[in-house]
Formats: C-alpha cells, sequence, structure tokens
C-alpha cells in the first residue's frame, strides 16, 4: 500500500500492529512493517544506522548497510544521497569481504544510475580483476558485467586484462563464461584475431551447458550457439550430434536444435543429419514436424536432390499439417533453386486433397499459378476452387486465386478462359471485401490493356537465385552480434533471417497509391505502366 499521508493512515497502522491476530501470522505482520517502512518520516531514521553499518566490524552487517542505502534510494529516487555516502561505498570496494564489495558494485549502479553508473576507472578495475577469484558466480558475472564499460589505455593494458580473463573463459559456470566471453568481445573490437580465438575457447563450455539437466539453460545456450555460428560456421562442426534432439525435451528447444544443425550440414555429415531430421518430420508435435520440415527445405538450397526426395515421401503420408509443411517448403525451395522446379510440379498431383489450411493452399495456388503450364491438372484444381469460391472464408486465399487463375490463362487460355470469367464476375459483382473487388477491376481493366501488357505485370521471375545456397556463405563478422551476447535478445529471435517474409507470393510487392486518388486513375492502364516501369 503507497503512503497516502495524514494522521488516518498512521493509526491503521498502530492498530494493526498491536493487532493479535497481525502478530500471531508472520506473513501479515511482515507486510504491515513494510507498510510502516514507506513512511517518508521514518527516512531520516534509518539513515543513521545504515551509516553506522557501513562501518561496522561484522561482514554481514556491512553487507547488508551496503544493500541498505540502494533500498533507500530506491524507496525515494526523487531524494539525493549524500556524498559522504557516496564515497564510503566507493571506498568500500577494497572492503576485504567480497560480497560487500560486489553489494557496494550493485548500490553505486542503483544509486549513480543517472549520472550512467559508477565511474570504472584503472585502478577499480585491476582491482576488480585482481579479486575475481574470491567472488562467487553470480558476483563474478556482476563484476564482469560493470567492467565492459572500461577501455584499456594502451595494448599491453589490453593483454594483461585478456591474460586475467582468460581462465574464466572455460569456467564450467554458463553464466560466468558468457560474462567473460561478452567482456572479452567488447574490450578487443578492434581485435578480430583475438575475438575468435576466444570463440573457439567457449566452444567446449557452451556444448556442455546444452546438455544441462536445465531446460531453460540448454535453450540459452544453445541460442548463444546460435550467435558463435554467424562468424564461425564450422566451428562446432564435429559436434553435430549433441543437437540432435531428445524425445522428451520441449518443442522450443527441438526447433533451435534444428536451426543449427542446419548451420553445420557439410559433405561429411548431411546423410546423417537429413535422415534425423527426416524422424522429426512425423513427431506428434505439429510445431516439431514442421520446423523440421522447413529445416530440410533450407539444408535443400545445397542438397537439392536429397532434401527433395525426402519432401516428396512425406506427401505420401496424407496428413494435412505434414502436407501444407512441404509445400510451402517446395515453393520457398523453388523460388531460391529453380532447377528444381520439374521435380516439383510432378509432386504435387493430388496435394489439393488432403491440403486444409490457408498457409499450404496459398503455396499451392502460387505453385499452379507460376508453373501452372507443366502441372497436368492445374486448370482442374483452379476450377474446384473457384466453384467454392462463394463458401471461401480467407481473403487470402481469394487473392492468390484471382493471381493464379491469371497467370495460368496467360499460358494456357483455352482451358482457362471460361473460369477466369466466371471467377472475375464473382469478385467484382458480388464479392463485398472491397480488398479483392479491386484487385479483380485491376485485374480486369489490365485484361483490356492488351495480352502483352497482362504478361508483362504478372509474368515477372519465378525464382531469386540471388538469394545463395547454404553451404559456403561468408562469415559475418563479430561486431555484427557481439552487443547483444549474454542478453536476452537471443532467446527472442530466430537464426533463420526471413528471406522472404510473405507466406503468399513471394516476390509480391507493396503498391503505395496516392492518399486521394480516385479509384479509377489508381487502376487506369497508365497507371499500371508506371508500376510496371519502375519495377524493371
Amino acid at each position: 500500500m503507497p503512503y497516502l499521508g495524514g494522521e488516518e493512515t498512521v493509526r491503521e497502522l498502530r492498530r494493526a500492529l498491536s493487532n493479535p491476530n497481525v502478530q500471531s501470522d508472520p506473513l501479515r505482520y511482515r507486510n504491515t512493517i513494510l507498510k510502516v517502512i514507506r513512511l517518508p518520516s521514518l527516512v531520516e531514521y534509518v539513515e543513521q544506522p545504515l551509516t553506522a553499518g557501513l562501518r561496522d566490524r561484522a561482514a554481514c552487517v556491512r553487507r547488508v548497510a551496503v544493500l541498505g542505502w540502494a533500498k533507500l534510494h530506491n524507496l525515494h529516487p526523487s531524494s539525493e544521497i549524500d556524498a559522504a555516502v557516496v564515497n564510503e561505498l566507493y571506498s568500500l570496494l577494497r572492503d576485504p569481504d567480497p560480497v560487500v564489495m560486489v553489494n557496494c558494485l550493485r548500490a553505486l549502479e542503483e544509486i549513480l544510475k543517472e549520472e550512467g553508473g559508477i565511474a570504472i576507472n584503472k585502478p577499480i578495475t585491476h582491482h576488480l580483476l585482481n579479486r575475481l577469484k574470491e567472488c562467487d558466480i553470480w558476483g563474478q558475472s556482476e563484476v564482469l558485467r560493470v567492467l565492459q564499460r572500461y577501455r584499456p589505455q594502451s595494448e599491453d593494458e589490453l593483454f594483461d586484462i585478456l591474460s586475467l580473463l582468460d581462465s574464466f573463459l572455460v569456467s564450467p559456470h554458463p553464466p560466468v563464461m558468457a560474462a567473460t566471453l561478452s567482456l572479452f568481445l567488447s574490450i578487443s573490437s578492434n581485435l578480430p584475431v583475438i575475438s575468435l580465438a576466444a570463440l573457439e575457447r567457449v566452444s567446449g563450455p557452451l556444448l556442455a551447458a546444452c546438455g544441462s539437466g536445465s531446460r531453460e539453460m540448454r535453450f540459452a545456450a544453445v541460442c548463444h550457439i546460435q550467435l558463435l555460428l554467424r562468424s564461425v560456421p564450422g566451428l562446432l562442426g564435429p559436434h553435430y550430434k549433441r543437437f540432435f534432439c531428445g524425445y522428451a525435451e520441449p518443442a522450443y528447444i527441438k526447433e533451435r536444435k534444428m536451426q543449427v544443425l542446419v548451420e553445420l550440414v557439410n559433405d561429411e555429415n548431411v546423410a546423417m543429419i537429413l535422415d534425423e531430421l527426416k524422424g522429426y518430420c512425423t513427431d506428434v508435435n505439429t510445431d516439431t514436424a514442421q520446423a523440421a520440415i522447413s529445416a530440410i527445405g533450407r539444408i535443400g538450397r545445397s542438397y537439392s536432390d536429397r532434401c527433395l526426395q525426402i519432401l516428396t515421401g512425406l506427401l505420401g503420408l496424407k496428413q494435412d499439417h505434414i502436407t501444407s509443411a512441404v509445400v510451402q517448403t517446395m515453393r520457398d525451395l523453388v523460388w531460391v533453386c529453380p532447377q528444381c522446379s520439374d521435380t516439383v510440379c510432378l509432386a504435387l498431383d493430388g496435394c489439393e486433397e488432403t491440403l486444409q489450411d490457408i498457409q499450404g493452399r496459398q503455396a499451392l495456388l502460387w505453385l499452379l499459378g507460376v508453373y501452372g503450364e507443366r502441372i497436368s491438372t492445374a486448370p482442374y484444381t483452379l476450377e474446384v476452387l473457384i466453384d467454392r469460391v462463394r463458401s471461401e472464408a480467407s481473403l487470402g486465399i481469394k487473392m492468390e486465386l484471382l493471381t493464379a487463375t491469371m497467370r495460368l490463362f496467360l499460358c494456357r487460355p483455352a482451358e482457362t478462359q471460361d473460369m477466369l470469367g466466371r471467377l472475375l464476375h464473382y469478385c467484382i459483382e458480388e464479392e463485398t471485401d472491397m480488398c479483392v473487388r479491386d484487385q479483380a477491376l485491376l485485374y480486369y481493366r489490365l485484361l483490356h490493356c492488351g495480352i502483352e501488357k497482362t504478361r508483362e505485370v504478372l509474368q515477372g521471375r519465378r525464382s531469386d537465385p540471388s538469394l545463395g545456397v547454404l553451404i559456403g556463405r561468408p562469415a559475418k563478422p563479430v561486431s555484427q552480434w557481439a552487443r547483444c551476447f549474454n542478453t536476452l535478445e537471443p532467446l527472442s529471435q530466430g537464426a533463420v533471417e526471413a528471406e522472404s517474409d510473405s507466406r503468399g507470393s513471394p516476390e509480391h510487392v507493396t503498391y503505395n497509391s496516392k492518399p486521394n486518388a480516385d479509384l479509377s486513375d489508381t487502376l487506369s492502364c497508365s497507371h499500371i505502366e508506371e508500376v510496371h516501369s519502375g519495377e524493371s
């Protein structure tokens, strides 16, 4: 309860403290005491014992007194702490008790937050480093975190500090190892050779953390390993089996481990990794199964034949979530590797009977539109969907169906003309959603501009091989991710970079029309020409 002021509040607290029922209940009595010591009038009475506690002979008293000043500042951040107290806390950084020393660091960081925290100079830095072995795990982590703000004044000093920290890089305690590496990367940012050597040193402790009994520790270790692999792709190649998933592991750890396996693929282990991922594709957890299929698709950039053989076999299982993930993966794969299109086109026959979810159906429609001339059943598949368009609830499916039918019309006009006319008539005359109606109007007016103009706009590129293969990609500099190491950021971001944000058509372009433009002007042929000329 915040302090509200007034005599009534004081009387209520007095009655609560004297109440036998409150006194007999430790939790209620403690909460009442806590309400009393928020009272602003008690601050002046607390300061004197806290000051005396800083000079007490007993280390345990000094520990509590130091934290007491931090707590006092936290309760009343607007009130300034006496400069003499701040100086006293600075002097206690040299206290013989390591816990007092670390508590002073924490207290000064809190009290001097608006000034940027404790001032870290050369004498303080060297003193803290020399006493680092005396601290417990969390004390070492705190000292190492604070020291990241220090910059050595010479190269000799830099190497002296790195020598002192070297043994902590292989600490069996993950928090200490991570904090040490973060400090290493911070002070040696201009020495990439030193940074890479430090990454190799911590690979052993990180692998050990991946086998921790704590799920949270395993997850954090795998996420940070993903950061290391950005700069040293082959760092853990010989240890790829350490990232095979256990049956009882939660899905979020399995998915991250599969992402690491993708990064570790090479000619020697590709068969083993693909065989392992194939087993995950039928996992009872649909998220795990879909992540495994996606991982196989990413490996397919470099080993397309092997991966397509697995993906095609999975279609034979006739399970909705598996078929959906496979079709989406095939769509993404042909966008990067156009040489896979023939195999993908042969595998799509009959997929529409199993697909139920929106993302999978959108991926199938895109493939039917772009590669419809190679898929014999493409017109019949689209005709079934067009006949059911009135009962279709997804706007994304309707818009993808419009685009796919238009594209198929350009390469197979005789089979598609009638169904395209029916689809455009429904979308323009009966559809209630303005986005679908406007897209249909755009295509209708585009057809009036001529087949060649329509072909130029709709039959753009079918793939983007510039995204490159998975194997042999250049390593990224450590400086790109060093700042987020040993933070929560690696835990919240996936290591798989989204090369295609759209789950529909990979080549979709956002058109920005004028804010006050008339609809007829927006959809005119001249505007279409401008859009096309801007894309080329």
